[in-house]
């Protein structure tokens, strides 16, 4: 049995007396000649320990010579690709920043221009080309004229942006280096690009010419090193043969002792599958006993599957195997690859510990990882419930196989949350849909042993390894709690969601599927998890409490019911932004004569500020429209009004002024069926004719409000009955992802759809195809026109004559008894007596008198005056001037509207 001894053994050399025939020295040569051939066929021959080395060291040399002259030529080739990007950069630049270069550019021609320039910049500089052309790339100067005004080859979009490009491409004139940097003007606006280029062959050339003279260095380095290799081979090749027993025992001893102190376990092999050779470190790992050399692999005690290893002895790189309680990482390879005995050597590698450590580096680059995904994941949006599902679907399944957020219905609402209160199960996740935890939406009160009920109370974080062993946990709700235990879920972490000094609510992870509990470790990375989503949530809180205020303000200041009238049957939506509250609104106000107003304004932005300020615009229009103006008279009084409310805003605090603000203002009589319009930078209307057909009426934009300085134009269209006029703001056809022209050609596709369609019905439909939740406000009205008959209306003439007023009495009494309206003959005749009277008095003929019966009864005097009566207490020792303050005692509403031919006084009475 062939064994070595261990560290502490004494070894014996086998062969210490003097040498065999077979072993002795070869005999001298007396003249040397022979000795000298037959040391160098040695060599040559590279059987021998000296050939080897020889063959060695010549292979050194030849491999450093390979790689310096490698070296040398990537060197060059390196520092000529530098030098070629430096140059075209620097010319380019030079160029570019060049005076007249921008003033050239937006010359007529500026080829005329460049073009010299451009050359003898490159003949001076030695760069292969310049080329200088628009930001969309089309050249203006090229070494090759009949190349200009072509698209230049090449990546232009930083360079547009105000970056530099450097790009490595083969053209026609082979590889080269191009740069493109953009050519700015005084106010850094990017206003052309240049150009320049070099090919990498003409600022090259080194390599060719320090080649010849490496090459002859390594020749002689070689000679050199082959001299001395072989001089040094020759005297191996002699010491090698007189090596004697005492040598070849220190040999010996040595080869023993690495061995046996190696911290790797060496196994040796024969072709019977028998152990020749274990080391102390393979003894140890394996556990072998001590008389195992000699014996058979498969009888020593291994597992299956290393002793079969060991015995076949074929190869294996790096095979984990678990022996006992180790790992051990198993190398084996065949001994008689290169004509040596059958069999095998083996190594063995103790990774036990270095797998440990590499799984607790895994573990912590994977919670680094969701700490990370958690900065990024976590509050994504201003939704406080859809930041608690963002922290529960993070957490699952890579750190809890379920995670529930529990938050006060007050933070919900964007308020305070108020302790002692029930908390709501706002988020719920995880690796199944069928656990017993409590559902989403559920109202819970969590007893006072509850671990939920502590960390609230605390504020600190509360583990429980164990769930079954947790008396507390269990009294919440003993039969939902047996419920989650039989359903495997063992461990729970609660961790209270705080901001500052407030508690939000909670977040608890559980683990089912995985068998350890929730540690330490857990604990300490479950808080990180839960303080990061703490502050989003409650960012998203103090936003929903901000939007609520701001959604109240907007929701106070738009009307809240649609005034009677009989006019127009009207139907409105007013749609939200997704973010922020904006400035949109709208209006319906009646008007004398049965005419009613219709009003959409728009002011850009969002927030309280948009909100207050359509407040105040809404209100302005609800006090011009008192005084029947015509729509351009009154957006220019508006006009005038935004621009004072900039000036006051902007000097008081340096606010942003609000020019953004649109209007559209519609007057329509239903008597005529006319329909006077203006708009002040706003969305024109549409027009559904009552065949369905769509129309966009030719409606003058004019400027912004607040802009001032120019005039407004209203536009006429005569409505047939039934047709429904269409206003609405931006919100409805533009955003960030369509432009407006393609939102308009959707609302006249949705629109074509709904002939003989209701208002509400329009409304549905135009609506249906917009989001949910659009990215800014719309508001939408639908008015279909309706008119006034014939038999509702009467009209006589009055001649300028005191004697004609009875005459005109006389008439309305009939009229009213056409109409059944008795009741009212003597306040009418009345109203009209005292009207006509001072129209005959004071104003100019002709004299008109209308009757409209509408929801009231409707009195009107017109004439050429632009005169307008004032209501005044008459002394007593007046002969007149009570008229006027009778009328305003015998009708509910009476006023003066001006026409273009002079001025209407009107009357209202109501209808018995």
């Amino acid at each position: 049995m062939v064994r070595l001894p261990g560290r502490n053994e004494t070894r014996t050399p086998r062969s210490v007396g003097p040498p065999r025939a077979s072993q002795s020295r070869p005999p001298r040569d007396p003249d040397g000649s022979g000795g000298r051939h037959g040391v160098l066929r040695s060599v040559l021959s590279g059987r021998s320990v000296a050939g080897q080395v020889f063959l060695l060291q010549v292979v050194i040399v030849l491999l450093l010579i390979v790689a310096a002259v490698v070296s040398q030529v990537l060197q060059v080739r390196h520092d000529s690709d530098v030098e070629a990007q430096n140059r075209s950069l620097a010319v380019a630049r030079t160029f570019a920043n060049a005076p007249g270069t921008v003033a050239a550019l937006r010359s007529p021609d500026p080829t005329a221009v460049l073009q010299p320039r451009a050359e003898a910049a490159r003949k001076a500089t030695g760069v292969d080309f310049i080329v200088v052309m628009n930001t969309k790339g089309i050249r203006y100067t090229h070494p090759k004229p009949d190349r200009i005004g072509k698209k230049f080859v090449g990546t232009i979009g930083p360079a547009v942006a105000g970056g530099t490009v450097v790009e490595h491409v083969t053209g026609t004139i082979g590889p080269l280096v191009q740069v493109v940097v953009p050519v700015k003007d005084a106010s850094g606006t990017v206003v052309g690009l240049v150009s320049a280029g070099i090919t990498t062959e003409h600022v090259g050339g080194a390599a060719e010419q320090t080649l010849p003279l490496m090459l002859t260095a390594a020749a002689v380095a070689l000679a050199l090193a082959t001299a001395g290799t072989a001089l040094v081979s020759r005297r191996l090749l002699r010491q090698t043969h007189g090596l004697g027993p005492y040598e070849m025992t220190r040999m010996y001893e040595h080869h023993d002792a690495v061995l046996h102190a190696v911290r790797e376990g060496v196994l040796i092999v024969g072709a019977d599958g028998r152990l020749l050779l274990a080391n102390d470190e393979a003894h140890r790992l394996l556990d072998l006993p001590e008389d195992a050399e000699r014996r058979s692999v498969l009888e020593l005690g291994l597992d299956d599957e290393t002793a079969t290893l060991l015995a076949s002895g074929r190869m294996a790189t790096d095979e984990v195997h678990l022996v006992k309680d180790r790992l051990l990482a198993i190398n084996q390879r065949p001994t008689d690859l290169r004509g040596g005995p059958a069999g095998s050597v083996t190594t063995l590698r103790d990774s036990t510990e270095l797998r440990a450590l590499s799984g607790r580096a895994e573990v912590a680059r994977e919670r680094l990882n969701m700490l990370y995904d958690a900065g990024v994941g976590i509050g994504t949006s201003l939704d406080v419930a859809r930041t608690a599902e963002e922290l529960a679907e993070l957490a699952v399944p890579r750190f809890a196989d379920f995670v529930t957020v529990d938050l006060f219905d007050a933070v919900l609402q964007g308020e305070e949350p108020k302790p002692g209160t029930a908390l709501r199960r706002t988020a719920c996740a995880g690796i199944r849909k069928d656990s017993p935890l409590y559902p989403v939406g559920e109202r819970i009160r969590f007893v006072p042993a509850s671990p939920q009920a502590r960390g609230l109370t605390t504020g600190q974080s509360v583990l429980e390894p164990v769930l079954r062993d947790a008396p507390g946990w269990r009294s919440q709700h003993p039969e939902r709690t047996a419920q989650i235990i039989e359903y495997g879920i063992h461990s729970l972490i609660t961790v209270p969601l705080r901001a500052g000094n407030l508690v939000l609510g909670l977040a608890n992870f559980w683990r089912a599927q995985k068998p350890e509990p929730f540690d330490a470790e857990d604990l300490a990375l479950a808080e990180e998890l839960v303080a990061r989503a703490a502050v989003s949530i409650d960012n998203a809180r103090r936003y929903t409490r901000e939007h609520s205020m701001a959604v109240t303000l907007q929701r106070s200041l738009l009307p809240r019911s649609l005034p009677e009238q009989r006019a127009l049957d009207i139907a409105y939506r007013y749609l939200p932004a997704q973010a922020g509250v904006g400035g949109d609104w709208f209006d319906v106000l009646p008007l004398s004569g049965a005419r009613v107003a219709l009003v959409v304004g728009d002011v850009v932005g969002h927030g309280l500020h948009a909100a207050a300020t359509m407040g105040r615009l809404r209100t302005a229009v609800h006090n011009f429209s008192a005084l029947d103006l015509p729509p351009d008279e009154l957006l220019g009084l508006l006009d005038e009004l935004v621009g004072r409310i900039d000036q006051d805003e902007t000097a008081a605090d340096g606010s942003a002024a609000i020019t953004g603000a649109t209007c559209l203002y519609a007057v329509y009589d239903p008597v005529s069926r006319c329909c006077s319009l203006a708009r002040a930078g706003h969305p024109p209307p549409v027009l559904v004719h009552p065949d369905g057909r769509v129309e966009f009426p030719d409606v003058p934009a004019g400027p912004p409000l607040g802009l001032g300085g120019l005039p407004f134009e209203t536009a006429e269209l005569e409505l047939a009955e039934g047709s429904r006029l269409v206003l609405y703001t931006d919100g409805l056809v533009e955003d960030r992802e369509r432009d407006i022209d393609v939102g308009l050609e959707m609302l006249s596709d949705a629109l074509r759809g709904t002939a003989g369609a209701s208002p509400e019905d329009t409304c549905r439909a135009v609506l249906d195809r917009l989001p949910a939740r659009p990215s800014d406000d719309v508001a939408l009205i639908v008015a279909r026109t309706r008119g006034l008959g014939d038999d509702r209306v009467a009209e006589w003439q009055v001649p300028s004559d005191p004697a004609a007023v009875s005459r005109i009495r006389s008439a309305v009494t009939r009229q009213l008894a056409d109409w059944e309206l008795e009741d009212l003959v003597f306040t009418t005749e009345l109203v009209l007596s005292e009207l006509v009277t001072n129209a005959i008095r004071h104003g100019r003929g002709p004299i008109g008198v209308r009757l409209l019966r509408d929801r009231t009864l409707i009195c009107e005097v017109s004439d050429r005056s632009t005169t307008s009566p004032h209501l005044r207490y008459a002394a007593t020792t007046d002969e007149g001037g009570r008229g006027l303050f009778l009328v305003a005692q015998l009708a509910e509403r009476w006023g003066t509207r001006y026409t273009p031919e002079g001025k209407v006084i009107w009357a209202e009475q109501p209808l018995p």
